[in-house]
């Protein structure tokens, strides 16, 4: 048997792509949502708290389910009852991975009850198959900055350093934008100037998160992969941008699918930077939530009650 009958799933929230790195870079940020796991005597149960509690589902059909339940049918044994508390921190489809808190959630609470059968290399690829892409589930398991390289059963997780003097200001408006929706505007093919560009602002973003050289990071925050298309379905896309760089920011990207944006700027510029973003989007009619946040280094976190 597990240690105790009850645990709590601490997972952050995450923010992919970084500009160039679509579909391969994210980081975990301090922002969390918490599931609760109990063993049940009467059946599977669900209680949601929090921002937006009211969207989740109560059934079956919950993510946060339907990854608990994969872990039993990967290693063939019989679902036990659970009583589940989701307590939402993390705000739902705005580009946060609010869906990979609950990938990570189900997956560790279930491997925790079944006694851990699984190592977390394991749950990790079993998150990705889940997900579809690895640049949301993988930080938010591991903490930091992640570049994860692969395909298959053959992935490469490399931590990448994160300056401290480097502040990730969130804007966060107050509508959604689906993952579908956002990936439906993408083009088929891409010419090979394009490949090449975002491979080389992809390799200047590495070095200018490790180093804080604001001249690098203006420039690697571009891309021509998916922003281009994405930033039409977000209402003052260009009045925020324009906002952010005339008050010390090195650049703006979207923030994994969108619409949440993310600003890059040095720590004595952010608050700047966020009152600039929040002003921007009210002269458009749009009310967002700005906050400053930190990498989280932790990762998804198992605590025992």
């Amino acid at each position: 048997m597990a240690k105790s009958n009850s645990m709590v799933i601490r997972v952050p929230a995450t923010t992919a792509n970084i500009g160039p790195g679509f579909d391969c870079l994210g980081a975990a940020l301090s922002l969390y949502n918490e599931f609760e796991f109990t063993r049940s005597s009467n059946g599977t149960s669900f209680k949601v708290s929090g921002m937006e509690g009211e969207k989740i589902s109560l059934g079956e059909d919950n993510l946060l389910y339907q990854s608990f339940v994969k872990v039993y049918e990967h290693i063939g044994e019989e679902i036990p009852p659970v009583n589940i508390n989701i307590k939402v921190g993390v705000p739902l489809a705005r580009g946060l991975g609010s869906s990979a808190t609950a990938i990570v959630g189900g997956l560790l609470g279930a491997n925790y009850f079944a006694q851990k059968p699984l190592s977390s290399s394991e749950l990790m690829h079993l998150a990705i198959a889940i997900e579809g892409h690895p640049d949301n589930v993988i930080p938010a398991f591991m903490g930091n900055c992640i570049l994860s390289v692969g395909n298959g059963d053959s992935w490469h997780f490399v931590p990448i350093p994160v300056n401290d003097d480097i502040a990730f200001v969130l804007g966060i408006p107050d509508f959604e934008l689906s993952t579908e929706e956002a990936r439906g505007v993408l083009p088929k093919s891409l010419s090979y100037g394009d490949a090449v560009f975002n491979i080389g602002h992809l390799g200047l973003l590495l070095r200018g998160l490790e180093t804080g050289n604001g001249a690098w990071l203006s420039e690697a925050l571009q891309d021509k992969l998916h922003q281009p298309y994405r930033r039409s379905l977000i209402n003052g896309y260009g009045e925020v941008e324009q906002a952010v760089l005339s008050h010390g920011g090195y650049g703006m990207v979207i923030s994994g699918a969108g619409p949440t944006l993310l600003a890059l700027c040095p720590q004595n510029e952010a608050q700047g930077v966020a009152e600039a973003m929040e002003k921007a989007w009210l002269q458009v009619g749009i009310t967002a939530k700005v906050r400053s946040l930190l990498i989280d280094t932790k990762g998804a976190e198992v605590i025992e009650n």
